[in-house]
């Protein structure tokens, strides 16, 4: 039998073609990996990492777990829910005297009871809480009906009021039967899957929710990241997860206005919003025309936009907001200001001086009350007010 070509190199040659055919293999595998894209899919939670593992790396952004944009939605327990379970601070009163609700805790979970009537001849209903939504200014919470559609309870709390009607919930009606839409829970959560049903808008399955606002709502789904990271040749994988540091500032801008530019209907399946997609392919906000009658709790996002601030710069939410950690201090937010404005620029500088140290946020985006965001409290309403995010001159603020 005749040698072949490869037969007639001597070992040494042999095995110098050898590795020279594996690297050119692996050359080719390398560059095919390099090659395929990855594609950025919503969170669910089928494709969900979640924050320990993202944490397991990144644990300089463990301050974002106490921020308000995580714990906007929680499971009830003592720690979560803000009001007193206290006997004779769990009862809330209503212009109706036939009317009170309570709020109780056993070793079953946690209560809201509306009882009609007067002692010994009462009649109640009780529904057990399975959500809190909210965390900082107030709460309301969510409880399951029929199995699995989700309904607002009736008393909320807000924050140096106590327990209140829910927004918009009339004052002395034991009403347990406002439904909860998928818009709603988009902005209070990462993920709930919404049964499509032509009869009713909050059916959910009960289970595998993602709580919260995570790490994964605005840098996409982990779980192939995560398993990416972890494999040996990672360094020739995409990373597989989105940056919203490295958009465009319109994109940058669209991953807050998914929560912060109001509740247009949507063209897309709810939760379906992936970072960096433009956010006028799933939202009908941008066809509606900007009247002027935008109140401060519905679309922060186009507040901004009419800043000059804003149509001066470059500037984005991220300018003045760090979402990994809590921002509570006007005073250092108005630090933010001078990185490009100066104090003397002020026009009440020649007259106040360093008064003026650290007021620049109070006067140039008071909080102010909001005229759709309203409780009612024994007959009264309970008005909630929210820092604007419209930036200017407001004449009623001058003197410090």
């Amino acid at each position: 039998m005749p040698r072949t070509g490869t037969d007639q190199l001597n070992p040494s040659a042999r095995f110098s073609l050898t590795i020279a055919v594996l690297l050119l293999v692996a050359g080719a595998v390398a560059a095919g990996l390099f090659a395929i894209p990855h594609r950025a899919e919503a969170l669910r939670a089928d494709n969900a990492a979640g924050d320990a593992v993202c944490l397991s790396c990144h644990q300089q952004k463990a301050r974002f777990e106490q921020t308000a944009h995580r714990l906007t939605s929680t499971l009830p327990t003592r720690q979560s829910i803000a009001g007193s379970f206290s006997r004779g601070e769990n009862v809330m009163r209503t212009s109706n005297p036939q009317l009170h609700f309570r709020m109780d805790s056993t070793a079953t979970g946690f209560y809201q009871t509306a009882v009609l009537g007067r002692a010994p001849d009462t009649s109640s209903h009780s529904e057990r809480i399975a959500f809190v939504t909210g965390s900082r200014k107030g709460q309301s919470y969510l409880y399951w009906g029929a199995g699995d559609q989700l309904y607002q309870l009736p008393v909320s709390y807000w924050k140096g009021v106590g327990w209140v009607n829910s927004p918009g919930y009339p004052d002395g009606t034991p009403n347990f039967g406002r439904p909860i839409p998928p818009r709603c829970l988009e902005c209070h959560a990462s993920w709930f899957e919404h049964v499509p049903d032509p009869t009713v808008i909050n059916r959910y399955r009960p289970t595998g929710a993602v709580l919260g606002i995570s790490c994964e709502t605005c840098h996409g789904s982990g779980r192939e990241h995560a398993r990416r990271e972890r494999s040996a040749l990672r360094a020739l994988l995409p990373r597989a997860m989105i940056n919203p540091g490295r958009l465009p500032r319109v994109r940058q801008l669209d991953a807050c206005a998914l929560c912060h530019a109001g509740t247009a209907a949507l063209r897309t399946l709810p939760f379906a919003y992936v970072p960096g997609q433009p956010l006028e392919q799933r939202s009908d906000l941008w066809t509606t025309p900007d009247t002027g009658e935008i109140d401060v709790h519905g679309n922060q996002v186009a507040l901004l936009e009419r800043s000059r601030c804003f149509r001066s710069s470059q500037m984005t939410c991220a300018t003045c907001h760090d979402v990994h950690g809590e921002q509570r201090d006007v005073v250092a937010l108005s630090g933010r200001c001078l990185t490009c404005h100066t104090m003397q620029s002020c026009g009440l500088f020649p007259s106040h001086g360093q008064e003026l140290v650290g007021r620049c946020v109070d006067c140039h985006m008071p909080a102010l009350t909001s005229t759709v965001l309203i409780s009612n409290y024994l007959g009264r309403p309970v008005r909630v007010q929210v820092r604007t995010h419209w930036i200017k001159v407001y004449p009623q603020l001058q003197a410090p």
